[in-house]
């Protein structure tokens, strides 16, 4: 890290900065997370300028360069760093079982390091790592298409008689690939049917529908009342 940095090396951190935060940015916003293209840049942004600010006060600091390393200036890209989990935790959502935005959390620190990296006048490590980063993010996309995760969901079947038995389900939903589970049963009120409640579990893709695909294979043969997929 240079101790006098120009005007000129300062716009070209500032730049970079810029370029790689819509770079990797511009994923999360294309798929149309919570923190898109504007939220990485200016995450990016603000490492950079406290890490630019940190190398403009390092000389007035009167000590010799080798005391550096404890200098209270220090202190401002820690704090930064540090400061990004309150953002990156308000980007995860959880809703039951199913955790969301866990990758958009490590995206914002990912634009942070690159941020400092940039302002501190570390270029082609920035740069790397911003290449590496989209790298990830995009391959993750056709990583979904065919990396098969379990899935989980809960569906309602209204019933006249004694709930249908859980492996009945399962040999229906067996080339889904899909599993079931009898978890409760509610008698009639008025107005109302009785119905009963399984729980499933199946493996497919990130990105493949079967949602839709379960759902139509049990109306062909049980009158369903409600499907909720967890994940």
């Amino acid at each position: 890290m240079p101790l006098h940095p120009t005007v000129s090396d300062i716009a070209l951190r500032i730049v970079l900065t810029l370029i790689a935060g819509a770079a990797i940015g511009y994923n999360r916003e294309r798929h149309g997370r919570p923190a898109g293209l504007r939220t990485t840049v200016l995450v990016a942004l603000a490492a950079c300028v406290a890490m630019v600010q940190m190398n403009e006060l390092l000389p007035v600091g009167g000590k010799t360069p080798s005391s550096f390393s404890v200098m209270d200036v220090m202190r401002l890209p820690l704090g930064i760093l540090s400061g990004i989990g309150i953002i990156g935790a308000g980007a995860i959502l959880r809703r039951g079982e199913m955790l969301a935005g866990v990758t958009t959390a490590a995206t914002l620190w990912m634009a942070t390091v690159v941020g400092l990296a940039m302002g501190g006048g570390q270029i082609v490590l920035g740069l790397t790592a911003s290449v590496i980063a989209v790298a990830v993010l995009w391959s993750g996309v056709w990583l979904d298409r065919w990396l098969k995760t379990e899935h989980r969901g809960e569906v309602v079947i209204e019933r006249s008689g004694d709930p249908p038995e859980a492996g009945e389900l399962a040999r229906l939903l067996q080339p889904l690939d899909c599993r079931a589970r009898l978890s409760g049963t509610a008698a009639p009120e008025p107005d109302k049917p009785a119905t009963a409640t399984y729980r499933l579990r199946w493996q497919a893709p990130t990105d493949a529908d079967r949602a839709l695909d379960l759902i139509e294979r049990l109306k062909a043969s049980y009158q369903i009342v409600s499907v909720t997929i967890e994940n």
